[in-house]
């Protein structure tokens, strides 16, 4: 919305019950109710969201980053109701958007890929030959899959029908298909991702890499821009085969391929996510640009102004994803009334944040605050500034894994880039999780009162009242001058 506004485009929110009063709500132009709080009621109902574009003259419909963004039928109903789908075409959704479909792709594409099927496996004996012949151990995966649902890890046969039978149930009730495919385990790879963009014009660019081996449960909680271990040949590499998968696809718009990174940095295609990432602000920040602007404009039908030699990855960032969760307690998601806000600002630190004091984080979606960036010349900057950052943020009435970050950050073995996939679940074994307790509201309070109070000690002057007046307006007017 912001990238709109800054385009002079008016914006239209949607929301449930729940959000009706959520920050997007109220940053729109406009806002209209979709239905009840579940999903399927509400934010998945494509029917009702073209119905309000229709009403409101709506030319395009931006996706976000869940819900209906990798949906090719929507995308095809977009088309037909004559309105913008700000991402790619729905063919090139289906030729990545499953994981056996990508997997396909990326042998069309020459691009290294994990060995494993290309196709979902049609019962456990299938699943037992594939594994036979690629070794253990393997990764049963959904391949309609995300966020690490329909996944289990096998290191022997005898193991391997009772995961298959646990992975294929997973898989229906998480996204309506029990296919699932076989691919050999790489041991503690790092994750790595590259950020592509392209437009109608047949133009393609890789925008550099994302690092995402912190992870806990295949889910991302830490990423950076750009990874400690990819220097210029190996990124290179990566970016050229990502925008060769993108041409084979007949790519448009913003998407991310992923990759495994091994010790010896071999690359292999793990996946492409067919929409905008919620972990692009820190390629924003080493690049830039303003990754939805170009969404935009590609989808008005501009070239991009941009050739790859214009690309130049600048300092590093990271990007620590809050949410309201209780570490201590297995992450269980901590919702009710957010009763203080204190968020940090200063050199280096961005926040793109969806929550405001007195909001009710609900049960009912994924429970992310913000998403929280610092910037540095270098990594060990952007570590102390997130640090400083976490520091000055104060959440009452709910728990965070803001300590959780702290923890994580102040790591030996994080400031040292010695992470893979496997990083978390080796921090967390060696001992509990130590969030401290909640912040009691008269906790709450005081810091609130010490900041004020912090922030009037700086607008006092020494001099009288009257005095300070006439100083505070010689500034302004300096400023201005």
């Amino acid at each position: 919305m912001r990238s709109c506004c800054e385009m002079g485009l008016a914006t239209v929110a949607v929301y449930s019950d729940v959000d009706r009063a959520a920050l997007h709500v109220t940053y729109a132009d406009e806002a209209y109710r979709l239905g009840p709080a579940p999903a399927a009621e509400s934010y998945l109902r494509g029917d009702r969201i073209l119905e309000i574009a229709k009403k409101v003259g709506a030319d395009a419909i931006h996706p976000g980053y869940g819900f209906l963004s990798e949906n090719a039928s929507f995308a095809e109903a977009c088309e037909s109701a004559g309105i913008t789908f700000i991402g790619p075409p729905a063919s090139a959704m289906r030729a990545l958007g499953s994981k056996t479909k990508a997997r396909q792709a990326a042998d069309a594409a020459r691009m290294p890929r994990v060995p494993g099927s290309v196709t979902g496996l049609a019962n456990v004996e299938e699943a037992l030959q594939v594994a036979a012949e690629i070794g253990y151990p393997v990764m049963l995966k959904a391949a309609a899959g995300g966020g690490g649902k329909g996944m289990r890890a096998v290191t022997s046969a005898a193991d391997l029908p009772s995961a298959y039978a646990t992975a294929s149930s997973e898989a229906e009730r998480s996204f309506g298909s029990g296919e699932v495919y076989l691919e050999k385990l790489i041991e503690r790879p790092r994750h790595i991702e590259i950020q592509v963009m392209a437009d109608q014009h047949g133009n393609c660019l890789y925008l550099g890499e994302r690092e995402c081996s912190v992870q806990r449960r295949h889910q991302k909680v830490i990423e950076e821009a750009p990874s400690a271990v990819v220097g210029e040949d190996l990124r290179r590499r990566m970016g050229e085969a990502a925008v060769r998968l993108a041409r084979t696809a007949g790519y448009v718009s913003a998407g991310t391929v992923e990759f495994l990174v091994d010790a010896e940095q071999n690359f292999y295609f793990l996946e492409m996510n067919t929409r905008l990432q919620v972990e692009h602000p820190v390629t924003e920040m080493v690049t830039g640009l303003d990754l939805v602007q170009m969404q935009l404009r590609v989808a008005m039908g501009e070239p991009l102004d941009l050739r790859q030699e214009d690309i130049h990855l600048r300092g590093h960032a990271i990007e620590c994803r809050l949410y309201a969760e209780d570490p201590e307690n297995n992450f269980l998601p901590s919702p009710g009334r957010i009763t203080r806000l204190l968020q940090p600002s200063g050199p280096g630190i961005r926040e793109d944040c969806g929550v405001y004091e007195g909001w009710n984080v609900p049960l009912d979606y994924d429970p992310m605050l913000s998403k929280l960036i610092s910037y540095g010349a270098t990594r060990e900057v952007a570590i102390r500034r997130m640090l400083r950052a976490l520091d000055e943020y104060v959440v009452g009435g709910i728990r965070t894994n803001i300590a959780f970050f702290q923890r994580i950050l102040l790591d030996e073995d994080f400031r040292a880039a010695r992470i893979d996939t496997s990083y978390l679940e080796r921090l967390l074994a060696s001992a509990p999780v130590s969030e401290g307790a909640a912040v009691p509201e008269e906790v709450v309070v005081l810091a609130a009162a010490l900041f004020a109070a912090q922030q009037r000690e700086v607008s006092v002057p020494t001099a009288g009242a009257a005095e300070s007046r006439w100083i505070t307006a010689g500034r302004c007017e300096g400023v201005r001058a």
